[in-house]
């Protein structure tokens, strides 16, 4: 079940200050697997970290590497 959040015209979650939400480096790419789909992040485990991902991706940002894996 997913909490609901304010969005900005982009649709993007945003925190009550208005800031577009981050995702924090110990969500599971599991987790992420559910928002963005079965095909995110082909051939890493399920309980990788976030943070882990970015790293080994050299990605700077959840973004990012969205942005690189459409490529």
């Amino acid at each position: 079940m997913s909490k609901h959040c304010e969005t900005g015209l982009d649709g993007r979650c945003r925190d009550a200050d208005g800031e577009i939400r981050h995702k924090r480096g110990d969500t599971l790419v599991g987790t992420l697997r559910d928002e963005y789909g079965s095909n995110f992040a082909p051939g890493v485990r399920s309980d990788m970290r976030l943070d882990t991902l970015l790293e080994q991706s050299g990605a700077n940002s959840l973004s990012d590497y969205l942005r690189n894996q459409n490529k």
